[in-house]
């Protein structure tokens, strides 16, 4: 029922949200005299806020500037090169002279499928496509999903990392991944069974980027709220049916509104800030600054629902019983090793300010390769960098990503190497 109050909620709001657009055009518009009155200005800005607080936040556009290659200018195209029920691969194509003759190395960035959209990485692809042919899951709304479809689950989510890198690699090279904060511990299951099958198309090199490897090492708030509750209170509490008229009708989720209410009572003084001064700076007229907010959280309350199944085994199997850090994950029956990985260079970044994935939780996973050489092997804590700014922000252009090409170009390799 909560989900249906929530629909409902959205939906009863909407003849307020009209009124409040038609008030704040007419009290801001040009011909009124009193536009410019203190009381006028902050009525208007009250309208705004209100239409912001109730509307719904749909997945924004990918929205990329042009490069900077060479000197010369390089447009930038995402292009849906692969589809699968509950994710698209998208390519970034880009276009222009500089390309010309071209061999860059071909990245697959594994976004996070923990409540936001892939779009949450627009930084971390803007910088990448300088030096790479980027490439990025980009995964569907469960909501949006129909029942018919089947199930979606952590094995299957390795399936999907499995057939993304058997696409990239079938011209012959072995490509670079990056998993970016969630994907960690399914990009080791399916490095791990890639290295045992032998597999061609498995990775040259894994970037893992604020991934809980083992989230018994320096335990934050998220892996604290996954402990402190036995995993039945998350199947009865947070688990919801997508309600009718969603293609995904009847599909048991964890609801994205339910995961932003998560993040954001982690840094409720922050975002009531935020919005303060934001109110302030649409009473003074401050548009750039007003902008810069409503672009942060355009994206930050942008939320999909998870398919219950996924999330519940995510919960249970990566934070509550840490299958993967103790040598007991099962795939589909079949216990992972991750000593067949030999050759397949691990890069693990840490922020050193991170408050959700503890530093030392992802430098763990070069404990359970035991089998791969020193020389394949890099860890890195970046300083004063909290969890987002691992791979967003100017530290992020500045240091991280250096690092990350020089790690790829270094591991490079072709299919029969």
């Amino acid at each position: 029922m909560l989900y249906h109050a929530y629909e409902f909620t959205h939906a009863a709001m909407g003849p307020a949200r009209a009124a409040a657009r038609v008030g704040k055009g007419v009290i801001s518009h040009p011909l009124n005299p009193a536009a410019s009155w203190y009381s006028s200005r902050a009525t208007a800005a009250a309208f705004d806020m209100f239409i912001d607080a109730t509307r719904r936040y749909s997945k924004p556009e990918w929205d990329l500037k042009p490069l900077k290659i060479d000197g010369k200018t390089v447009r930038v195209t995402p292009e849906t090169v692969l589809c699968h029920p509950f994710c698209n691969l998208i390519n970034f194509k880009r276009t222009g002279a500089a390309m010309t003759g071209r061999n860059d190395p071909k990245v697959l960035i594994i976004a996070p499928m923990s409540g936001h959209y892939a779009t949450l990485l627009r930084g971390t692809v803007q910088q990448m496509m300088i030096d790479h042919d980027v490439y990025i899951t980009d995964w569907i709304d469960a909501r949006d999903v129909p029942l018919a479809v089947g199930s979606f689950d952590l094995d299957d989510y390795v399936d999907y990392l499995i057939d993304f890198c058997g696409f990239l690699g079938k011209d012959g090279e072995r490509p670079a991944v990056m998993a970016v904060c969630q994907p960690g511990v399914p990009m080791m299951v399916a490095a791990s069974l890639m290295a045992e099958r032998k597999d061609p198309a498995r990775p040259a090199s894994v970037t893992l980027m604020g991934s809980p490897i083992d989230t018994a090492r320096n335990p934050k708030k998220p892996n604290e709220l996954a402990t402190s509750k036995p995993f039945s209170w998350f199947e009865n509490n947070v688990i919801k049916v997508v309600p009718w008229p969603n293609m995904g009708f009847l599909r048991r989720v964890y609801p994205g509104f339910l995961q932003l209410s998560g993040f954001m009572s982690m840094n409720i003084d922050r975002h009531v800030d935020a919005h303060t001064r934001h109110f302030g700076h649409l009473i003074k007229g401050d548009g750039d600054s007003a902008d810069a907010h409503r672009k942060f959280y355009d994206e930050y309350l942008a939320v999909m629902d998870l398919t219950a199944e996924f999330y519940l085994q995510t919960i249970e199997r990566v934070f509550q019983k840490r299958l993967l850090a103790i040598g007991e994950y099962m795939y589909r029956d079949h216990l992972i090793d991750p000593d067949h990985v030999k050759d397949i260079a691990f890069f693990t970044i840490e922020g050193e300010r991170d408050d959700i994935t503890g530093l030392e939780q992802t430098e763990a996973a070069h404990d359970l390769l035991s089998s791969l050489p020193k020389s394949k092997k890099k860890h890195f804590v970046a300083p004063k960098v909290g969890h987002y700014g691992v791979f967003n922000g100017s530290r992020w252009r500045e240091t991280i990503q250096p690092k990350i090409k020089d790690f790829i170009i270094k591991h490079r390799r072709s299919a029969k190497s």
